[in-house]
């Protein structure tokens, strides 16, 4: 059988609201730490055949405690195939040669993109629950993260915030970290000054700016290079910091709302502070 597109995978696998179990993929293997957040969420772990390295990885995967009792491999095609997999999550942008064996081996292959929207996530946990044979367990994931992120609570004000990263750039508009941010009450600097998806903001701008909050992730909290060491400039000491697990916005999944929750807590005890003191 050829690999199959996700538009026709979802084709077949809207035929059915779940498969049988007997029918389910039972030796998965992830090439993709995003689709690994995924299938750690909505397959049983006896289905999971392999995760990526990265899985295992708390900086990078919001799953990693999860991962570490669970199988990985290196994503070499022969590694691959001697998983003997019967379905494999992979990714648009992979080297499409580094897959060539696996797709001329005739496994079912399901690309799994990167998410650029809360949309977005809702469409993969669809795809991938169908694809692992638990399209129930799937919309009940989403029904969860929809009454949390409805549940949010809305700040007083909306307080503009930049979400810096080392070496001074700055997360822009139209970006799933825009839309989270939105989520949680904030308006983007980035829309303020006009800036791209991503671009890169001198110490002298921020502080020109004057943002409300600067976002940070957790992997940046502390001086470990140059790139980290501008976020620690003196210059910005009078900015408040909210922070972020990387693990938490590498990638869209079910980490999504964790992020937002976050930021709303740290925004509320951030007003609470403010109006005690004034």
């Amino acid at each position: 059988m050829p690999a199959l597109s996700i538009r026709l995978l979802a084709i077949v696998a809207a035929c059915a609201l779940a498969l049988p179990a007997a029918a389910r993929p039972q030796r998965i293997v992830s090439l993709n730490l995003c689709a690994d957040q995924y299938l750690m969420a909505l397959a049983d772990p006896q289905q999971i055949a392999a995760l990526t390295p990265f899985a295992r990885d708390p900086q990078m995967s919001a799953g990693a405690a999860m991962a570490r009792t669970l199988p990985v491999a290196r994503g070499h095609a022969e590694e691959v195939l001697a998983r003997n997999p019967d379905l494999i999550l992979a990714s648009p942008f992979r080297r499409r040669e580094a897959l060539a064996a696996v797709d001329a081996s005739g496994r079912l292959t399901v690309d799994v993109p990167p998410a650029e929207s809360y949309a977005d996530i809702v469409a993969q946990i669809r795809l991938v629950a169908r694809a692992v044979g638990h399209q129930p367990r799937g919309e009940a994931l989403i029904a969860r993260m929809n009454a949390d992120l409805a549940a949010l609570p809305r700040p007083p004000r909306r307080a503009v915030a930049a979400y810096y990263q080392r070496r001074g750039y700055m997360t822009g508009t139209d970006t799933l970290i825009d839309e989270l941010m939105g989520r949680a009450g904030l308006i983007n600097l980035a829309t303020k000054l006009g800036k791209p998806v991503l671009s890169r903001v001198s110490l002298e701008e921020m502080v020109a700016a004057k943002p409300d909050f600067l976002i940070l992730e957790t992997a940046s909290d502390r001086v470990v290079d140059q790139g980290t060491e501008m976020l620690h400039h003196p210059a910005l000491r009078g900015i408040k910091r909210l922070h972020l697990p990387q693990a938490w916005t590498v990638c869209g999944g079910p980490a999504y709302v964790l992020a937002a929750q976050s930021l709303a807590r740290q925004i509320a005890l951030a007003h609470r502070v403010n109006a005690q003191r004034h």
